[in-house]
């Protein structure tokens, strides 16, 4: 059920989950970090919480008693870009993806740790407002120019990187969204078209073209790094 706002330090979380013990025991910890915490014990009450007190980070269980947290995902993203961190018990990739795909930001598998939960928080807080400011980017060593569609090294005199407009879109899909974990779906979606956004089998080879291009060490990425099985991120 709803709780009692606390003075507002670390943001507004809704906290959606059927296990008493775990809200309890969220609700007292994220509290102690500066967080104002709001609870919802299922999917519709959930999206009513969201709705009369607009949180700032979502925590989403997908396992709820009146329907599944992808419902919830799909309800909250037809009206807020809120960030929202899928935290479930389900372990399969295609649960992972379809969350994913659905609009979630992040999926942490439970049993996880408090430390790696607020660091995925705060990752997701930092991402919400980067991912509308300013025409570029850095990637490592090299500058991207959204509007000019140019990557550049930044170094003094730096040359221009030579992008295809395929590598160009592919890269462009992973740095606007600097932190966000993207399904490999979604990225074929964004950069192939929807009809294609089965077949992933192209995916690896641009990437990899990306990384000798951008990374350091291609072999021991950095920046383009890969979610086995999930997709990949745009680390800053």
């Amino acid at each position: 059920m709803s709780e009692e706002s606390a003075p507002r330090a670390g943001g507004r979380v809704l906290f959606v989950d059927d296990e008493p013990q775990l809200l309890r025991a969220m609700r007292i910890t994220l509290r102690a970090r500066g967080y104002e915490v709001r609870t919802a014990v299922d999917g519709g009450h959930a999206l009513t919480e969201a709705a009369a007190h607009p949180p700032d980070i979502v925590l989403l269980d997908l396992g709820l008693p009146d329907m599944d947290g992808i419902e919830v995902i799909h309800g909250l993203r037809g009206w807020t870009g809120v960030p929202i961190i899928v935290l479930s018990g389900r372990t399969a990739g295609q649960e992972k993806i379809a969350s994913l795909d659905a609009g979630a930001d992040d999926y942490i598998t439970k049993p996880f740790s408090v430390e790696e939960l607020l660091a995925r928080m705060r990752a997701v807080a930092r991402r919400a407002p980067a991912a509308e400011t300013g025409p570029t980017a850095d990637v490592g060593d090299y500058r991207v120019d959204f509007a000019a569609k140019a990557v550049t090294a930044q170094a003094e005199g730096g040359s221009a990187v030579h992008l295809t407009p395929t590598e160009w879109r592919l890269l462009e899909a992973l740095v606007r969204n600097p932190g966000k974990l993207v399904s490999s779906r979604a990225l074929v979606s964004q950069v192939w078209g929807p009809a294609y956004a089965a077949d992933t089998s192209s995916l690896r080879l641009y990437i990899n073209r990306l990384r000798r291009k951008l990374e350091p060490d291609p072999t021991r990425p950095r920046h383009l790094t890969t979610e086995p099985g999930m997709g990949y991120r745009y680390q800053p």
